[in-house]
């Protein structure tokens, strides 16, 4: 019996036996080509949660010559027949495949035979099914769904029955973490003996889970915070242009405010173990628009109405907060410390971004915090989608996402902040207020109330209860 479960990975030529490696070990960094036959050697990967080992993937070469493979096992049966096999022909050329991806299961390992659900079968699978299926070991055979055009599950499913213990469609280049769960739980149904092994697998791999999205949420709102309570400020000295010096604030504070966003999304992705640096977000999806990009603001955060009403209740008159509306397409989303007047001020144009105060020390240009609640719901709905992204992102996936529902045009929000309830926006108010006060004692009044808000979101995009 198997210490820890390891399990190789065997099929025909580009199939995807790369990719599923890929998206069930969450290693990016797995080379996968449409060109097949790119795999020549076989090499182990292996899942590492908490510095420990919980399980390993085997990569190998397909099969080169499965006809001629299965006349010698038929000729020369035995239950050390997969040794033998490799023992006299390693060193021959034509079976330098076979004898590559099958030395894994000689050594012990079960297996996962790949299969392009989109083409027929072919005698060659018939063979490598059936050399499998002399091996005696544990074995599933998966079912990558690589085309939605062309489908021929049900012939694979009828004719996988005669020779696996379990049979699963897995979609590797969409799989999310429920899937691979589900693939793993499978796993435990293809021989008792490695059931207890399996077991503590899928504990592992739920806890792991369980453990990203909490450290996802604490990122979410610390950046949050760091970001809503953020300030410039310079004291204007003589022959200083105030309004040069307020420009060059206001560019000062986008930058930074755009490296803290970054700077959160960077820990997401690491959660989710995204390395590539090319990693592509859809192409129409709006967090490639700036931060502060008129597009981000018509199609993020709240409606009109909404803001309206946010406003309101925050600065206490409506009609200011009615300007935001006018405003907020065109960088409406400052105000200026010491210039506002009063609360109702908070939606106003780009030219009150930054203030000019006075003091015992002089005249000194400020900019910041921002004072609008919308840039909240901006910043909220932006951390959301991008954790979007890299939670349902299959690490075997190399191509460009395509079209994201978040952008269906009938939709006049991307976000979710739309469809937060009253006591939701309650909460984000209370939490907005906290950061703008730098106050200690009421940021931790709300922050633990916020913290819970958005954990409850994350659980809803991953069980797709939401779909941002």
């Amino acid at each position: 019996m198997m210490v820890l479960p390891e399990f190789a990975v065997l099929g025909h030529p580009n199939e995807g036996k790369s990719s599923v490696v890929s998206t069930l070990t969450e290693d990016d960094r797995i080379q996968v080509s449409p060109v097949p036959g790119e795999t020549r050697v076989s090499k182990s990967y292996s899942v590492t949660m908490d510095g420990k080992e919980v399980i390993r993937f085997v990569d190998t070469p397909g099969f080169q010559v499965p006809r001629q493979a299965l006349s010698w096992f038929k000729k020369n049966p035995g239950p050390d027949m997969v040794d033998r096999f490799i023992s006299e022909h390693e060193k021959d050329p034509f079976f330098a495949d076979e004898c590559e991806l099958l030395t894994p299961v000689a050594n012990g390992a079960g297996i996962i035979y790949v299969v392009d659900g989109s083409r027929p079968i072919r005698e060659d699978d018939l063979a490598e099914m059936e050399i499998l299926r002399l091996t005696g070991r544990p074995r599933m055979a998966v079912i990558n769904a690589k085309s939605d055009s062309r489908d021929n599950t049900a012939g694979w499913k009828e004719e996988f029955r005669k020779f696996f213990n379990v049979v699963r469609v897995f979609n590797s280049n969409h799989a999310d973490f429920y899937e691979r769960i589900r693939l793993l739980e499978s796993l435990k149904a293809i021989d008792q003996d490695i059931e207890p092994l399996m077991e503590g697998v899928i504990q592992a791999f739920n806890m792991e889970w369980e453990k990203r999205n909490r450290m996802a949420c604490a990122y979410i709102v610390h950046g949050m915070a760091q970001a809503l309570s953020f300030s410039l400020a310079r004291r204007l000295k003589a022959g200083m242009d105030p309004v040069t010096l307020k420009e060059d604030l206001i560019r000062e504070y986008q930058e930074k405010i755009r490296n803290i966003e970054q700077k959160m999304f960077g820990h997401i992705r690491s959660l989710f173990r995204h390395h590539l640096y090319d990693y592509p977000l859809p192409a129409c999806s709006i967090l490639r628009h700036d931060l502060f990009s008129e597009q981000t603001w018509e199609m993020l955060g709240l409606t009109r109405a909404q803001a309206a009403t946010a406003g309101a209740v925050l600065g206490g008159t409506l009609g200011a907060v009615l300007d935001t509306a006018a405003a907020g397409l065109t960088f409406g989303i400052f105000t200026a410390i010491g210039s506002a007047v009063g609360a109702g001020s908070a939606f106003v144009g780009i030219r009150r971004l930054a203030g000019i105060a006075s003091g015992l020390s002089g005249d000194r240009v400020q900019v910041g915090p921002n004072e609008n609640i919308q840039f909240l719901y901006i910043l909220l709905d932006r951390a959301l989608l991008y954790f979007t992204h890299m939670s349902r992102r299959a690490h075997g996936r190399r191509d460009v996402p395509e079209t994201e529902s978040q952008l269906a045009p009938k939709k006049e929000k991307a976000g979710i902040s739309t469809l937060l309830t009253t006591k939701q926006h309650q909460i984000c108010m209370a939490f907005f207020k906290a950061c703008r006060k730098k106050s200690a004692t009421s940021g931790k009044k709300s922050s633990p109330s916020f913290e819970v808000l958005v954990a409850s979101l994350l659980e809803d995009i991953l069980e797709r209860r939401i779909n941002p």
